[in-house]
C-alpha cells in the first residue's frame, strides 16, 4: 500500500524522527487534498503510527523551503519541524534525526523498507522487542540485497560503467540503514530465544557485505560520524559465532569465528581481541572437535594449526603478543587460558618462555618464581625448578611461602642423591609454618616428609641409619594419611609403596586395593603396583589376571607399562613363550606411539618415557632369548638396543651376559667394565662383574668381596649379591662360613619376596 501510495503522490519524500516527533513529507507538483490525506492517515497506521496530525505539512511550507539553498532547507527542514512538534516530547530520538539529515543531505527517497527499519529501530530501543519484530518483518532484505551489493561496489570504486540495464543502487546512508535494520533484527530474534532464526538473519549481514569487501572498506569510503555503517558492521561479525553457540551448532560457530578473523571486515582493536578470545576459549572448552582451517591462501611454511588446542594456542600467543606490544590492554584471563592450553599439550617449555616474556610488573615475583619453576620441573629441568624455588625462599623473597616449601621438598624428594637432606628441610619447614592450620596442607607436608626420608633411606649407609629413616618414613605417611581419613590417593600410594619395599606385603597390599577402589582402578601406577605386590606373594596368577584387568579398562595408547609388568610376571612363572609375545605387543604399542608423536603436537609427555621403556625391552627379551639359548635371536635385540642407546650401561651389560652364556668370561667381563664405566653405580653389572671374576681363576677375593658389597651398599634387598656373597664367604671357608650362612638366610628370604619387577 505505501508503494501504491508514493506513486500516487508523485516524488515523495518522508522522516520518520521519532515517536512524537513524527514523518515530515516533502511533496512536490501535487496538493495534498482531504481523501488522499485520508490514504496517508491509513498508511501510518499499518506502520503503528498514532498521532498524525502534526506530522504533516502543508505544500506551501515545502515551496518555501524550496527556495532556499538545499543542504540548509533540507537542514532547517528537519530541526525547524522538531522546534516545533517536539516541544511536547522530550524523548526525541536524535539518532533517527542525524540518520534522515544524512539521507536528505544524501539526496535519497526514504522509501517503504527505509522507513520500517526507522521505526523499528524505534521500537527496539523503548524495548518493544515483538513489536519490533513485526516491522522488521516487513522489510524483505532478500529483494533489496543486489541493490545494497551494487551500491557498496559502487561506492567502494571497483564497479564497471554503469549501463541503463543496471540495478539501481542506494545510497551508503540507505544501506547502513538497512545493515542496522538486519542487525536489530537478530537482536530481537535472540532477545527472544529464537537463535537458530537469530544467526541466519545475521548472516545476511555478512553475506550480502562479503562479496565487496574483498580487500576491506577503503578510507575514502565516505563513512562520517553519522554512518554507523562500519559499527553495525563490526557488530554483526562479532555477533554471528556468538548465535550460532546458543542455538546449538558449534561448528557453524567455528566457521564463524574463522570468518570473523580471516575476512576484510575492518574490525578495530577491541573488536578483533574480544573476537580472537573468545573463539580460543570456545576451542578450549567447547566441546566439539574442530576440522583444520582450509586457508585459502598462506604464506609458504607458516604454521597451520590442526586441531582444538593448536588453534588456541596460536589464538592466545597472538593476543599475548598484542599486549607485550602494548596494542591491546591487559587481560590476565589470556595467561590463564594459554596456561591450561599448553599445559595439556605437554609444552610447559613454551610456556615458561612466553611467562618469561611478560612485561615486567605484570606478574608478582613470588608468582612468576613459582609458575616458572612447575614449568620447568614439569619438563624434567628439577635443577633449574630448585634454584628458582631457592630464589623465592631466600631471605630477599619470601621464605615462608608454604607452596613453594613443598615444591622444593617434592623436587629434592624425587631427586634423591645430595638433595635429600634438603627435601627433608624443607617439609619440616612446610610443617612448621602451617601452625595446625589446614589439615590438608599438613596431610601433604607429612606426605613429602615420608617421601624424602623414604629417598634418604635408601642411600648409602649405616643399617641402624637406614632402619630409623624407614621407621619414620612410615611414621610421617602413617600420620598424613590419619589428618585425611585416608582419602588421599598420593598418601595411600605412597604407604603402599614404602611397606612393600621394606618387605611388610600384607598392609601393602591392604592399602593398594584402598587405592584402588578410591580411584575407581583409573590410574595404571596403582594396577601395576598392585600386580608387583601380589608377584612378590608368588601369586603370579592373581597377578596376571590384575594386569589383564587393567588392559581391558585401558587403551592401547597407554598399555606400555602394563605389558612389560604382564611379560615380567609370565617370565618369573616360567612362561617364557607367552613373555616373547607379550614383548611383541609392547613393541607395537610403541612403534604406535613414536609415529604419532612425529606426526602431530604431543597431547602429553612420554617421548623420553617411550626411548627408556623401549630399551628396557629390548634388553628384556635379550635375556629371554639367552635363556632359551636362541643366541642368534639375542644377538638381534642387542642390536635393537645398540641403535637406541649404544653407550648405555644396560646395553654393555646385556652384551656381557651373551658373553657369560656362551661362557666367553673374559669378554663379557670387558663388557661389564664398559659398563660401569658408563655407570659406576650399575647394580646388575657390579654384581655380574664379581660372578664372573669367581669364574676366572686367579682372581683376588678381596676384588670380588668390593664388587657384592658395592652392590649391597646401594641397594640391601638384593637377594643375588647376597647369595653371591655367601658363595664367596664359603670359598673361604674357616669363621667365613658363618657369614656365609647368614648371606645364604638373607638371600633366601628376600628372594621369597621379590616381585617380579622392582617395585619402584
Amino acid at each position: 500500500m505505501g508503494g501504491h501510495l508514493i506513486g500516487q503522490l508523485g516524488r515523495l519524500r518522508f522522516l520518520h524522527l521519532g515517536h512524537g516527533a513524527g514523518f515530515a513529507w516533502r511533496i512536490r507538483g501535487i496538493r495534498m487534498r482531504g481523501r488522499k490525506r485520508a490514504k496517508l492517515r491509513k498508511f501510518f497506521a499499518r506502520l503503528g503510527v498514532r498521532n498524525t496530525k502534526n506530522w504533516l505539512c502543508s505544500a506551501e511550507q515545502f515551496k518555501a523551503n524550496e527556495m532556499v539553498p538545499a543542504t540548509g532547507s533540507q537542514t532547517s527542514l528537519a530541526s525547524g519541524y522538531i522546534s516545533q512538534a517536539g516541544l511536547g516530547d522530550q524523548r526525541i530520538d536524535t539518532g533517527n534525526i542525524e540518520e534522515a539529515e544524512s539521507s536528505l543531505r544524501d539526496g535519497v527517497c526514504l522509501n517503504y523498507e527505509e522507513a520500517r527499519a526507522l521505526l523499528g529501530r524505534l521500537e527496539y530501543q523503548r524495548g518493544n522487542v515483538e513489536a519490533a519484530l513485526r516491522v522488521f518483518d516487513g522489510i524483505d532484505i532478500a529483494a533489496i540485497a543486489p541493490k545494497m551489493k551494487v551500491s557498496i561496489t559502487r561506492k567502494i570504486g571497483r564497479h564497471k560503467p554503469q549501463s541503463p540495464w543496471d540495478v539501481p543502487h542506494m545510497s551508503i546512508h540507505a544501506v547502513s540503514l538497512l545493515i542496522e535494520a538486519t542487525y536489530l533484527k537478530a537482536k530481537a530474534l535472540q532477545d527472544l530465544g529464537r537463535f537458530k532464526e537469530a544467526a541466519q538473519t545475521c548472516s545476511i549481514i555478512l553475506d550480502t557485505i562479503e562479496p565487496a569487501l574483498t580487500d576491506g572498506l577503503p578510507e575514502n569510503l565516505g563513512l562520517g560520524t553519522d554512518c554507523k555503517f562500519l559499527e553495525t558492521l563490526c557488530k554483526a561479525v562479532e555477533l554471528l559465532p556468538e548465535l550460532w553457540k546458543l542455538a546449538g551448532f558449534p561448528n557453524e560457530a567455528i566457521l564463524s569465528y574463522r570468518r570473523a578473523l580471516l575476512g576484510c571486515w575492518n574490525l578495530d582493536a577491541s573488536t578483533c581481541t574480544r573476537i580472537q578470545k573468545e573463539f580460543a576459549i570456545f576451542l578450549l572448552y567447547g566441546g566439539c572437535d574442530a576440522s583444520p582451517p582450509n586457508l585459502r591462501s598462506q604464506m609458504e611454511g607458516s604454521f597451520i594449526p590442526r586441531n582444538n588446542i593448536e588453534e588456541a594456542i596460536l589464538l592466545l600467543m597472538i593476543l599475548l603478543r598484542k599486549f607485550n606490544l602494548k596494542r591491546v590492554d591487559w587481560d590476565r584471563s589470556i595467561i590463564d587460558h594459554l596456561t591450561f592450553a599448553l599445559s595439556v599439550s605437554g609444552e610447559l617449555k613454551t610456556l615458561a618462555s612466553q611467562k618469561e616474556e611478560l612485561l615486567p610488573g605484570i606478574l608478582e615475583r613470588k608468582e612468576r618464581y613459582y609458575t616458572l619453576a612447575l614449568c620447568y620441573f614439569g619438563e624434567g629441568d628439577s635443577l633449574v625448578a630448585l634454584n628458582l624455588l631457592k630464589i623465592l625462599l631466600s631471605a630477599r623473597g619470601d621464605p615462608n611461602c608454604l607452596k613453594a616449601l613443598l615444591l622444593a621438598s617434592k623436587i629434592c624428594g624425587e631427586s634423591g642423591g645430595a638433595y635429600v637432606e634438603e627435601g627433608v628441610s624443607f617439609a619440616r619447614r612446610a610443617i612448621f609454618n602451617l601452625n595446625s592450620g589446614c589439615d590438608a596442607m599438613a596431610s601433604v607436608g607429612n606426605c613429602l616428609l615420608g617421601i624424602s626420608l623414604s629417598t634418604q633411606a635408601r642411600l648409602p649407609s649405616s643399617d641402624s641409619e637406614r632402619l630409623s629413616r624407614q621407621c619414620e618414613a612410615l611414621e610421617a605417611l602413617e600420620k598424613a594419611n590419619k589428618m585425611v581419613e585416608g582419602k588421599d590417593y598420593q598418601v595411600l600410594f605412597s604407604l603402599s609403596l614404602e611397606n612393600s619395599e621394606q618387605r611388610k606385603l600384607e598392609p601393602a597390599l591392604r592399602f593398594a586395593k584402598q587405592l584402588l577402589k578410591l580411584e575407581a582402578g583409573s590410574n595404571i601406577k596403582t594396577w601395576i603396583l598392585l600386580a608387583r605386590i601380589l608377584s612378590a606373594q608368588k601369586r603370579y596368577v592373581d597377578a596376571e589376571t590384575v594386569v589383564n584387568a587393567a588392559l581391558d579398562q585401558t587403551g592401547k595408547w597407554n598399555q606400555g607399562g602394563l605389558l612389560r609388568t604382564k611379560a615380567k610376571i609370565q617370565i618369573a612363572n616360567e612362561q617364557l613363550k607367552n613373555a616373547v609375545e607379550t614383548y611383541t605387543q609392547l613393541l607395537a604399542v610403541l612403534q604406535l606411539r613414536t609415529k604419532s608423536f612425529a606426526v602431530g603436537m604431543k597431547s602429553l609427555k612420554g617421548g623420553q618415557d617411550d626411548r627408556s621403556l623401549e630399551m628396557e625391552t629390548w634388553q628384556d627379551l635379550a635375556n629371554v632369548y639367552m635363556s632359551m639359548s636362541q643366541w642368534r635371536d639375542a644377538e638381534i635385540c642387542i642390536s635393537k638396543l645398540t641403535a637406541i642407546s649404544p653407550q648405555s650401561a644396560s646395553r654393555w651389560h646385556a652384551t656381557g651376559k651373551l658373553f657369560e652364556a656362551k661362557g666367553l668370561y673374559k669378554e663379557a667381563l670387558g663388557a661389564y667394565s664398559k659398563a660401569l664405566d658408563r655407570e659406576p653405580t650399575h647394580i646388575p653389572s657390579l654384581v655380574s662383574t664379581a660372578t664372573v671374576l669367581r669364574e676366572l681363576d686367579g682372581r683376588p677375593l678381596a676384588v670380588v668381596r668390593s664388587f657384592l658389597t658395592d652392590a649391597l651398599r646401594l641397594d640391601k634387598t638384593n637377594h643375588i649379591a647376597w647369595f653371591n656373597l655367601g658363595l664367596l664367604n664359603k670359598a673361604e671357608g674357616g669363621k667365613s662360613i658363618l657369614e656365609a650362612v647368614e648371606c645364604f638366610q638373607a638371600a633366601a628370604l628376600l628372594e621369597e619376596s621379590v616381585p617380579a619387577e622392582p617395585f619402584r
